[in-house]
């Protein structure tokens, strides 16, 4: 039952004790004993992503008069129209075999103000509208006796796949469970929920993320999950066609469909297919795959016609952190380099290296346009570096008398570094790099550039002029006795004070649902390189006289590691 409440406490005694659940909270606190064990760094990043932002419980009143007198008498005020809740009248019409148009069930959620700092939140009350003898009368019966709809829920904040991916991990990591979740149309909000952990310390045991926009291809995976019971076969159908989504990503992309399409107006194949150059029945089979994977979205009440989701705005070139240029890898060479896996498998070989007779870098670096591509699809991560800027060693460096130097050691374009010297203007920066490379960075670093040195070389060439020396993603590139000599680089280089970031994904410990998993496998494919575990980095640091310091968690499941000199 809601808390403080009994199996007998009518609606309006749940409405106060969920408003004064409410008014308590504090999101960290809050987040860690919903998920017992979560703490320390980890616990920070969950808390920078999500907000705690309601408490929810399911009402039955005979109608919405009765509903409004019940919010007054609990001294909660509507926040405007009742609206429709499709999640939640679907869970109950299959929970009790109804039809959904059987079911009115609406959703408020009046406003209640927090005590830490008065922050706005909402008691989010889903109402049954239960009139006595109605189907929906014995509904609300069982419902109120075991109160499944009850949960706590928290906000994502600035939403996007690789951000909800990483908390869904996270809460699954620490004994969350999948427990359904839907896309409402009505308000365009994407709802995972959760059953809390058998140890978890609110009296609440759903949790809920809730994501602004239309996120159903990370929901298809989320429900997928809840789905392990499924028969065999069918859990691997579901996996052999991930090759399909890939695919069908990336000739959106190249087709520029999120171009042709709109957010806000629908349209239909016949429309689109002159416009991208596409055959408008074969363009129609695509649109109803990229609508059930979440791309685009078909209108209701208009069959055939589609919207573009705010995940398929990604796909655009000019979109703010765009990743049409990582469809197209993946959907690309990289794809094609999969095809070998089976002869990285048997002989350690990189599929790349098998299907194109050169290795990733050689090979780039031969065809410009594939190579800015390449660079473009690097920064479709560049979330991870939003807290770098704040990291201890960068603003100890930015506090120095004088200015201080960092030094990032194949940093692609800048984007990192730009970050870097963008938060804090006492700061001078230097990108090594190749050549066509560095070249392409002198017009990504705009306002900056002028405080930025440029050198070409490679890992041979670290300047040894620098305070705070950084590696971003690239350590897992390479086996380990090429990361022993780039590290011995770095460390010849380094005067005695300076620091050295490592931005990587670390592998788990254990079998934990992780990003770094996934790329373990590719880069073992692509570049013969691979993810290590926080211990591993550790050894390969040690060997090249450095110590590793400490590690911060970043966005996307990244970590930043610091060394010294030892």
């Amino acid at each position: 039952m809601t808390p403080t409440t009994s199996p007998t406490a009518t609606d309006v005694e749940r409405l106060r004790a969920a408003a004064r659940f409410v008014r308590e909270q504090e999101t960290t606190d809050l987040l860690a004993r919903v998920l017992p064990g979560l703490d320390g760094p980890e616990l920070r990043a969950t808390a920078e992503r999500c907000r705690f932002a309601h408490a929810a419980l399911l009402v039955f009143p005979p109608d919405e008069q009765a509903l409004r007198t019940e919010l007054a008498a609990a001294g909660l005020t509507p926040d405007g129209e009742a609206r429709p809740s499709v999640v939640v009248r679907e869970r109950l019409a299959a929970r009790h075999g109804l039809g959904v148009e059987e079911l009115d069930v609406r959703i408020l959620r009046p406003a209640v103000f927090g005590r830490p700092g008065g922050e706005q939140r909402a008691v989010e009350v889903f109402a049954l509208t239960a009139p006595a003898g109605s189907a929906a009368a014995t509904v609300a019966a069982e419902e109120r006796a075991v109160d499944r709809e009850a949960h706590v829920a928290f906000d994502v904040e600035r939403p996007d796949p690789l951000v909800l991916r990483g908390l869904r991990a996270g809460f699954l990591r620490y004994g969350a469970a999948p427990d359904g979740g839907g896309y409402n149309p009505h308000e365009d909000g994407t709802v995972f929920y959760f059953a809390a952990p058998d140890e978890t310390k609110t009296p609440y045991r759903r949790v809920e993320l809730y994501a602004r926009g239309d996120h159903r291809d990370v929901l298809a995976e989320h429900l997928d999950e809840r789905r392990a019971g499924a028969h065999p076969a069918e859990t691997l159908l579901r996996l052999l066609t991930g090759a399909w989504t890939t695919q069908a990503l990336a000739v959106c992309a190249e087709l520029r469909l999120p171009e042709a399409m709109s957010p806000r107006t629908a349209r239909g194949a016949e429309a689109l297919a002159p416009v991208v150059g596409a055959r408008p029945e074969n363009l129609a089979t695509l649109l109803r795959y990229l609508a059930m994977v979440g791309v685009v979205a078909e209108e209701p009440g208009a069959r055939g016609t589609f919207r573009l989701t705010e995940a398929g705005l990604l796909l655009r070139e000019d979109a703010e952190g765009s990743v049409r240029a990582l469809a197209l890898m993946y959907g690309g060479p990289f794809y094609e380099s999969f095809g070998r896996l089976a002869h990285t498998v048997r002989t350690g070989e990189p599929g790349f290296e098998d299907r194109y007779g050169e290795n990733h870098f050689d090979h780039f670096a031969r065809d410009p346009e594939l190579a800015a591509r390449f660079d473009r699809s690097m920064t479709a991560s560049a979330p991870m570096f939003d807290p770098l800027p704040r990291h201890p060693v960068v603003t100890a460096a930015a506090a120095a008398p004088g200015g201080r130097t960092v030094v990032d050691i194949a940093g692609g374009t800048g984007e990192l570094l730009g970050r870097l010297l963008t938060a804090h203007p006492s700061l001078r920066g230097v990108l090594l790099e190749r050549a066509h490379v560095v070249e392409a960075a002198r017009s990504r670093l705009g306002a900056v550039v002028e405080r930025c040195a440029f050198r070409t070389g490679d890992f041979a060439d670290v300047p040894s002029d620098g305070d705070v020396y950084v590696l971003s993603r690239v350590l897992h590139d390479w086996d380990d006795e090429r990361c022993r000599a780039i590290l011995r680089h770095c460390a010849a280089a380094m005067p005695p004070e300076a620091d050295l970031l490592i931005v990587e994904r670390l592998l788990p410990v254990d079998s934990s649902p992780s990003l770094a998993t996934a790329w373990d496998l590719h880069m073992m494919c692509n570049t013969g390189g691979r993810e290590r575990t926080a211990a591993a980095y550790a050894g390969l640091l040690a060997d090249a006289g450095l110590t590793l310091v400490g590690r911060t968690p970043l966005p996307l499941e990244a970590h930043v590691l610091h060394a010294r000199r030892r």
